[in-house]
């Protein structure tokens, strides 16, 4: 990785921790929490959509009977 790279990637965590913070006012314990129930929903979207796969399930932009 280069240095440049994660120097912007570095800076954009930054001001996701900032705006994170400021959305709970401040209270770090509370963007803590806000920030592990935004993990796990995302965990849980992600278990379903694997399990709608698995199951054969296919958005219909990614079908191919739209190819034609």
């Amino acid at each position: 990785m280069s240095a440049p790279s994660s120097l912007s990637d570095n800076s954009r965590y930054e001001q996701a921790c900032d705006q994170a913070i400021a959305m709970c006012d401040g209270n770090l314990r509370s963007t803590i929490k806000a920030l592990i129930m935004a993990n796990e929903y995302l965990e849980t979207e992600l278990e379903e959509l694997q399990a709608a796969v698995a199951a054969g399930c296919v958005p219909a932009k990614y079908s191919s009977s739209n190819a034609a």
